[in-house]
């Protein structure tokens, strides 16, 4: 067995479905074995998933026992040479996985590698390549130093933004929404640390990966990471358990340093929690707050084959997408370089939506990243599933 996926569910089934959509393109020709675990979800996941996708072992957890436990648990299954940790809201390229595992083959001291991930509406993410957040590159990142120097190798180490995005580079942290190891690297350095229950565990395991003499990197291949699907950003709970995250790793692996950054952190809690709800007061005020969610405000740029922009049509007629959309019959074929191709300003359009059949993962997941439009964001449709995904909805 070459390779063993793990995806961890939480709430998610419509981004999760089109996940395992790409990612069955991506290893057609691979031998692979997929697990999905899924952490008590209350929306259905698993009555709706497990018949879509028989070959897929579901592990069915009765609590939500934390994104490192439900990875362990399907690790301790797995039987592949390598291991891939992949979040359920991202989209994978049909060729991706296979140029990881070729690199992999070739770099016998690559512990393990990630990849470039960007947003739905084409925004790199700054995650996608990181320095271990150290005592003063952590101080760098609070006092917004980080920010106001992002290029600098001195105060930009926590997100490595000197480091050329369109390249390959040895760093330091993989991100846990696409994760490629080899089993024999695990078995050394040992499983996620269970003590984190949602983020810093991939920070850790990056960290123990190195320590036992391995090295990390990434690699400048695009995939779409709708990112944070289960957990708003601006929400307190979020705030809150990602720093709780960065003390137990300090407390860990910089024991001298913890209560002096214990006590930052807790500062930084309610600060940025503070921050959150007066952002969310100020767009109520204004009236700002999701504007672009708001079904007045969607404006679809269609591009697929005839029975896509059929479906399409009666998905917007059903939701009550009213807007003035656009609907081309297109595909890879005719125009390999999608909206980019026609004579219409994509920043008209709140969203250009793509039809899997008529144009491949791997194209759309280009034109998004190198060619992205300012506020317009990608959506992705199969008649397979007759569910319309974007950034902020799913349509069906």
């Amino acid at each position: 067995m070459k390779l063993s996926v793990i995806i961890v569910n939480y709430n998610v089934k419509y981004f999760l479905e089109l996940c395992l959509n790409s990612l069955y393109r991506a290893i057609d020709q691979l031998s692979v074995e997929v697990f999905v675990v899924d952490n008590a979800s209350t929306d259905g996941s698993l009555d709706y998933l497990k018949p879509r996708f028989s070959q897929v072992h579901f592990i069915a957890n009765e609590e939500n026992i934390g994104f490192a436990r439900a990875n362990n648990q399907a690790i301790a299954l797995s039987k592949g040479e390598y291991i891939l940790l992949l979040n359920p809201d991202t989209v994978v390229g049909e060729k991706v996985i296979v140029d990881c595992l070729d690199f992999m083959d070739t770099h016998s001291v690559a512990g393990g590698v990630g990849v470039k991930m960007v947003t739905g509406d084409g925004t790199f993410l700054p995650e996608s390549k990181r320095g271990f957040p150290a005592p003063m590159t952590s101080f760098y990142k609070f006092t917004g130093l980080s920010r106001l120097f992002p290029n600098s190798t001195r105060f930009g180490k926590y997100h490595l933004r000197y480091l050329d995005e369109n390249e390959s580079h040895c760093i330091d942290v993989l991100a846990g929404a696409y994760m490629l190891m080899r089993k024999s690297t695990l078995d050394k350095c040992g499983l996620l640390d269970e003590s984190f229950f949602m983020y810093g565990e991939d920070i850790d395991l990056s960290y123990r990966i190195t320590q036992a003499g391995f090295e990390n990197y990434y690699l400048p291949f695009p995939i779409i990471h709708y990112k944070g699907e289960s957990t708003k950003k601006d929400s307190f709970k979020y705030v809150k358990v990602f720093y709780e995250a960065m003390v137990i790793f300090f407390k860990k692996h910089y024991p001298h340093y913890s209560v002096l950054f214990s006590c930052t952190v807790k500062t930084g809690i309610y600060l940025r929690a503070l921050v959150a709800l007066l952002n969310r007061m100020l767009k109520k005020i204004v009236g700002l707050s999701n504007s672009k969610e708001n079904k007045s405000d969607q404006c679809f740029l269609v591009l697929g084959n005839e029975q896509m922009l059929q479906e399409v049509r009666e998905l917007c007629r059903k939701n009550e997408l009213n807007g003035d959309h656009h609907f081309l019959a297109v595909d890879e074929q005719t125009h390999p370089n999608g909206h980019l191709d026609l004579l219409l300003q994509a920043s008209d359009f709140s969203h250009i939506v793509y039809d899997s059949d008529a144009f491949s993962y791997e194209t759309i997941i280009r034109l998004i990243s190198f060619a992205p439009v300012k506020g317009v964001e990608i959506g992705i449709y199969s008649v397979q599933t007759g569910i319309l995904v974007t950034p902020q909805n799913s349509y069906l």
